[in-house]
């Protein structure tokens, strides 16, 4: 069977909508916004399954700990973040060798690969919490919303996750 030709290319969630440049009143940055692209992420849900063999598994292969509470679990390459009972939001820095981590971790949970199909952008300066306030209803207050904290919300009613990842401007 002769092979069909394509002219299709894997491009960036944020292309042609993401662009440099400044915006808004000419004073000191108050938000800038940055697309993190080549990131593994893959949903893990546990379901009714027992989570120990996977707590165990993920602590071996990135050495976090399954976060319990609405949190995020940190390395130098994975992070782990909370996304409701029982499910969490694995996040690799690349996506190299992402589909051996996701090998490692199949018949522990369901895993459903999202690297294509998830949007991540980081924000950061002095007005993130205000920009977000706009359209966000949670109470983003750095005594409720700490450093490590994740979060399941609406904007403009699209589904996003937050996660604060870091004091400062």
């Amino acid at each position: 069977m002769a092979e069909l030709a394509t002219t299709w290319r894997p491009a960036s969630a944020w292309h042609g909508i993401l662009a440099e440049g400044h915006r808004g009143a000419e004073a000191a940055n108050g938000v800038t916004v940055t697309a993190r692209e080549n990131l593994g992420i893959a949903s893990l849900i546990a379901g009714e399954h027992d989570t120990t063999a996977l707590a165990e598994a993920i602590k071996a292969r990135f050495g976090l700990d399954l976060p319990s509470t609405p949190s995020a679990a940190m390395s130098e390459t994975h992070s782990l973040l909370w996304s409701g009972p029982r499910q969490w939001l694995l996040v690799a820095a690349s996506h190299a060798r992402f589909t051996e981590d996701l090998a490692a971790l199949s018949g522990l949970s369901a895993v459903a690969e999202q690297s294509h199909g998830r949007a991540v952008l980081r924000l950061s300066g002095a007005m993130v919490r205000k920009a977000l306030a706009k359209g966000c209803m949670l109470d983003l207050h750095p005594a409720t919303f700490p450093v490590g904290m994740t979060a399941l919300s609406s904007i403009a009613y699209i589904g996003v996750q937050l996660w604060r990842v870091e004091d400062g401007p």
